[in-house]
């Protein structure tokens, strides 16, 4: 195995007066010097210089598609350079492979997760770490680990069980384990709640204040502006500011990001209609050994309305989805317990739930929202079938103008509908697939995680069309730990925890602090004493009517 390239830092000639080296300012952790990387028909990286000090936090702010993750998977040896030049502490370097880069201290959080799906959590991280310390070793150390930090990781669950915020942990975990001098996080937060983030904040700050250099990629500006105390800003590959993130405003970082402001909000008053989705008493016992089962389940969405579900991933997500697309076993499901347009949709499979107007996007986007060697146009198949001909034939003119239509309307940064899905940006990758069933024109649509590592231009894009939706009369139910999403285009929210569903609560009624406590199960106590109240303020009323006039 080819070793890291060192070669020594140029070194100025010595005088009668320089420094003694114990008086010279560390040199950088990390220093890029004109990378480049090119792909057929794009250029990802044009000549991008970023200097990381120690135990600081630099962010790398940027637009889907604007080249951050390459240059990330660029410096921890995932993707080798055209040209430039790299330095860690000093020494230029040049790295072939993620086990290199480990050696020399440097740890990545990749976006779209690199986990073996068949292996537990423990083996994991223990295929990162040092061979010699033994697996139960690494099951106490993450145990510990996740008690220190707040990391809720159980070492023994299989990966291929875990949502993708508990997937997300075990990265975050696998990185921290490994005592890292350069810590890259790529969109560490997308699918964490609230207050997981604050947690990782501190553990982020800890690691700074001890040494540890961070790389933080967002599209959170507010995260960046409160952790983050240098940003380099990158777009079309090139970078184009550097600043102080902390004297910035979130509008000022918008606008050097992708040029503009998001836009705002319209948000309209719509009369609930008819009910698209109804379910009732739904029992699911869980499938594998680490899922959670359903308890006594029931939802209602009607048309022109869009429902949120709050909760932390691993409280019945994952199982609720599987139950309401149909990739539950229709054996274990009850026909009427699930109802679509008034219609017994439980034992249904996905495609028949399809017929009856129930459009779905998962979140995992690789390998269930999309199949990563197919082209955009082919990846429309999953879910469309207007190009289909008699006798199954492709018409794929027609399918190659919708891909098109998508990719334009939904400014996905894609070289065309020949395009692999792999090929383009977590973001650009979920703008397509957000597109493909949002132009479908659904009659109810599902959606977990929908602006998961979107931009915020794109994020405020799709959260306008799912409102659009809405107004067209379309019901829509979204589940995501971002509380802020939820609250912004939302009517009525519950809360999964546990596997039970919370009571609805309407948007304006409800706060942030109130969901936040229910995402731990305690929402009996409030309902309890909101029904007293009720109770208290009817007697009230009925006593002040028998009072003579």
């Amino acid at each position: 195995m080819p070793q890291p390239e060192f070669a020594p830092a140029h070194a100025s000639q010595a005088s009668a007066h320089a420094p003694t080296p114990s008086t010279l300012p560390p040199p950088p952790r990390l220093e890029l010097a004109g990378i480049t990387k090119r792909y057929p028909g794009i250029v990802a990286n044009d000549a991008v210089s970023l200097t990381v000090q120690p135990g600081e936090i630099h962010a790398v702010l940027g637009e889907n598609g604007a080249g951050k993750s390459t240059l990330m998977k660029i410096i921890y040896g995932a993707v080798q350079p055209d040209a430039g030049q790299m330095r860690v502490d000093g020494q230029r370097a040049r790295i072939h492979n993620p086990r290199q880069a480990r050696a020399l201290g440097i740890a990545m959080v990749f976006q779209h997760f690199s986990l073996f799906e068949t292996l537990s959590a423990a083996e994991n991280v223990w295929l990162a770490l040092d061979k010699a310390l033994p697996l139960p070793a690494v099951a106490r150390e993450m145990r510990a680990t996740a008690a220190t930090y707040g990391l809720d990781v159980d070492p023994d669950q299989p990966v291929h069980t875990l949502g993708a915020g508990q997937m997300q942990r075990v990265e975050i975990m696998r990185a921290l384990l490994t005592r890292p001098r350069l810590l890259i996080l790529d969109e560490p937060t997308s699918v964490l709640t609230p207050q997981a983030v604050e947690k990782l904040f501190v553990v982020l700050r800890k690691l700074a204040a001890e040494g540890c250099s961070i790389v933080y990629i967002s599209h959170k500006l507010h995260e960046i502006r409160a952790l983050c105390s240098a940003c380099t800003v990158m777009r079309a590959g090139r970078v184009s500011g550097v600043c102080d993130p902390r004297a910035q405003s979130t509008a000022a970082l918008s606008r050097m990001m992708i040029g503009a402001e998001p836009p705002r909000l319209r948000r309209s008053a719509r009369a609930p209609g008819d009910v698209v989705l109804q379910v009732d008493n739904l029992y699911l016992p869980r499938a594998a050994p680490f899922g959670v089962d359903l308890m006594d389940l029931s939802l209602q969405v009607r048309a022109a309305q869009v429902v949120g579900i709050a909760g932390v991933s691993g409280n019945g997500q994952r199982e609720l989805l599987y139950a309401l697309s149909g990739e539950a076993a229709s054996a274990r499901l009850k026909a009427a317990s699930i109802r679509i347009a008034g219609q017994p949709a439980g034992h249904l499979s996905p495609q028949g739930r399809r017929a009856l107007g129930l459009h779905f996007v998962p979140e995992e986007r690789l390998g269930r929202g999309a199949v990563p060697d197919l082209t955009l146009a082919h990846n429309l198949l999953l879910t469309r079938r207007e190009a289909v001909g008699p006798l199954g034939w492709l018409r794929m003119g027609q399918l190659a103008r919708q891909a098109g239509h998508i990719i334009a309307r939904f400014q996905v940064k894609a070289s065309g509908a020949r395009a692999l899905a792999r090929s383009l940006s977590g973001g650009n990758l979920q703008k397509f697939i957000m597109g493909r069933e949002i132009d479908a024109r659904p009659r109810l649509l599902i959606v977990a995680q929908p602006t998961w590592g979107v931009d915020v231009g794109a994020a405020a894009q799709i959260r306008s069309e799912l409102l659009a939706l809405a107004d067209a009369g379309c019901a829509v139910l979204v589940v995501s730990e971002e509380l802020d999403e939820l609250f912004e285009i939302c009517d009525v929210l519950h809360v999964l925890a546990k596997g039970q569903l919370s009571p609805p609560v309407a948007r304006a009624e409800a706060s942030m602090a109130q969901i936040g406590e229910w995402m731990s199960g305690l929402w009996h106590s409030d309902v309890q004493s909101s029904l007293a109240r009720r109770e208290r303020q009817a007697m009230a009323g009925a006593d002040d009517a028998h009072v003579p006039a």
